[in-house]
């Protein structure tokens, strides 16, 4: 087999199938999963003032995707503990192929491509292990299961591809395993990290969260363009002891802790449920608390607004932020607050995709 570098760096577009680009299907900036009224799942694509360009019908709830960064295509990835994850022809609407985690394997929802769109990487679980695994699929072999590497850690839930093209991989620290559905089942001795890899799949950097919060679980990270990753937390401890539920790794092995107002965190139910940039700015939504957070380029708090289920985040080529709710409706987030810019029909999901 060739070496992860032959497929990471050496790859090229030419043989690939050839598709619409995302501008001959509405110039999206972001693609959601959402549900419709009727109960039917779909994933749509989203202009930065809110308009909806596409609805694709999905066979299940999603929850992420991962936006092919040239063509019009998207694989919708099953959210834990699910096995499958849909390619999509954004144009056509049809399922082009369907991907099944190897066996005694699982995905976490969320997946990402190389630079080139050659390669998807999808955060796996090795349940009998407990270990994390990133899976390596060729896209220009038709998705051909190519490799995998370990995450650095347990519950790999989401993966980036940082500007210079490295891997960033938010590893959550909580063990699942199917039996059991979606329990947690080493909370007691669970620690979330921060990894690294360079484009051979090699571990650069790596920071584990500090042991007194060893139960802060890292579920969702966003990348500036200058590198810095801003993190997301879910506290699995005592919620009097809620540790800041965001943080900033600009490397060198080391995670800052946010300024956060201690009223604030008292309202987040110790839980962020996704976070982006903006500018020179950061972002963090919390569904339980219906906030959202803004941060400085320093990391710390500036503004907090109210937002029923809020949760979706993406920023956008003008360097605001569009964000989405449980009800429908579409805001921007921007230097001067959080306004409204339409509703649909539909209870959008967790998170949004940037193309």
């Amino acid at each position: 087999m060739p070496s992860r570098r032959a497929f990471l760096a050496g790859l090229t577009s030419a043989s690939l199938t050839p598709k619409l680009g995302w501008a001959d299907v509405g110039n999206p900036i972001a693609l959601g999963a959402a549900m419709d009224r009727e109960g039917r799942y779909l994933l749509v694509g989203l202009t930065a003032t809110g308009d909806i360009t596409f609805r694709i019908s999905l066979p299940a709830r999603g929850h992420a995707a991962a936006a092919h960064p040239h063509v019009a295509e998207a694989v919708a990835i099953a959210r834990r503990p699910g096995t499958f994850a849909k390619v999509i022809d954004c144009g056509t609407g049809e399922v082009a192929q369907t991907l099944h985690a190897p066996a005694g394997r699982h995905f976490y929802g969320h997946g990402t491509f190389s630079g080139d769109g050659t390669l998807l990487f999808t955060p796996e679980n090795d349940f009998a292990t407990g270990q994390g695994r990133i899976g390596v699929w060729d896209r220009s072999a038709g998705y051909k299961r190519l490799d995998d590497f370990t995450s650095v850690g347990i519950g790999p839930h989401e993966i980036l591809r940082l500007p210079d093209g490295a891997l960033a991989v938010a590893n959550g620290g909580i063990r699942t395993h199917p039996a059991t559905g979606r329990d947690k089942l080493n909370l007691d001795t669970m620690r979330s990290n921060l990894a690294i890899f360079d484009t051979d799949g090699r571990l650069t950097d790596f920071v584990e969260v500090p042991d007194a919060i060893h139960q802060n679980s890292l579920r969702h990270i966003a990348a500036a363009p200058d590198g810095t990753v801003v993190c997301g937390f879910q506290w699995q401890g005592d919620p009097y002891d809620a540790p800041p539920l965001v943080a900033f790794y600009s490397g060198s092995g080391r995670l800052v802790q946010a300024q956060m107002e201690e009223s604030t965190l008292r309202h987040l139910d110790g839980y962020v449920g996704s976070v982006s940039t903006f500018g020179n700015r950061f972002a963090a939504s919390s569904p339980r608390g219906g906030l959202t957070l803004t941060f400085d380029a320093k990391g710390a708090q500036s503004d907090t607004y109210a937002a029923t289920d809020v949760c979706g985040l993406c920023n956008t080529p003008s360097h605001t932020c569009i964000v989405t709710d449980g009800q429908g409706r579409v805001h921007t987030l921007d230097a001067t607050g959080l306004a409204e810019q339409g509703a649909h029909p539909l209870a959008f999901d967790n998170h949004l995709t940037a193309i």
